[in-house]
């Protein structure tokens, strides 16, 4: 039977293919306050400027493509059964290969309903005030924003605590409940973080790469035991 590598990705898993991460070191995210952009406080305040937001994010995705270690992930299928639990919401994962790709913060090329978050759909073009569901409600991005419930955790978790090896990449760890995904891995499972600027993790059992993604994964690749 495959051992079971699940990979847990952050926005620095996407930055070396010109994704720019989640927040600039001044805080903001493309020049826009977070809670601006994503939030339902800023929805509601401004649903002009959100649509407009996610429309440029939209665009941007098409315009980059995976990098090294998106399709790395995607070549240890051929040894590994490979689980990978996402904060991104960009699909570069599935488009470099992954095939089992779990997204806890939503899909830039889905909407949903904003009266039914179950109504959800797959998404290409921009989104404009005035574009209903067929319930007459506002479509909206769909993506989990701040405040908001996370609907994918206790899947995560249940793929979590079947893990045989754990990967982290690209992550701070400062973001809730996604960060406490580490906390269910099985206390024997060994455990790489993959990060530039990594966070201080005091757990025995973590091995910590200070590299980017395209360069830290080959080494965690090479660690593991076969």
């Amino acid at each position: 039977m495959k051992k079971h590598i699940v990979v847990l990705t952050g926005a620095g898993m996407s930055a070396e293919s010109g994704i720019k991460t989640f927040r600039d070191a001044d805080g903001l995210w493309e020049g826009h306050d977070v809670m601006e952009v994503a939030s339902p406080q800023g929805f509601k305040a401004n649903p002009a400027l959100v649509l407009d937001f996610y429309n440029q994010r939209r665009r941007q995705l098409k315009a980059v493509k995976p990098n090294a270690a998106h399709y790395k992930l995607a070549e240890l299928e051929s040894k590994y059964k490979v689980s990978i639990v996402t904060q991104n919401v960009d699909d570069l994962h599935e488009r470099a290969g992954s095939t089992n790709v779990l997204h806890l913060h939503g899909e830039l090329r889905k909407i949903r309903s904003s009266g039914n978050p179950k109504d959800i759909t797959h998404w290409e073009d921009d989104i404009n005030l005035g574009d209903l569901c067929k319930n007459g409600y506002q479509l909206r991005p769909h993506i989990v924003w701040f405040g908001e419930d996370v609907p994918m955790i206790e899947n995560a978790i249940s793929i979590c605590e079947t893990a045989d090896i754990l990967f982290i990449i690209g992550t701070s760890m400062q973001v809730y409940p996604a960060a406490s995904l580490v906390n269910f891995v099985n206390s024997d499972v060994p455990i790489y973080y993959i990060d530039p600027n990594p966070a201080t993790i005091h757990n025995l059992r973590v091995t910590t790469i200070a590299k980017p993604a395209t360069t830290g994964l080959l080494d965690a690749i090479g660690l593991l035991k076969e």
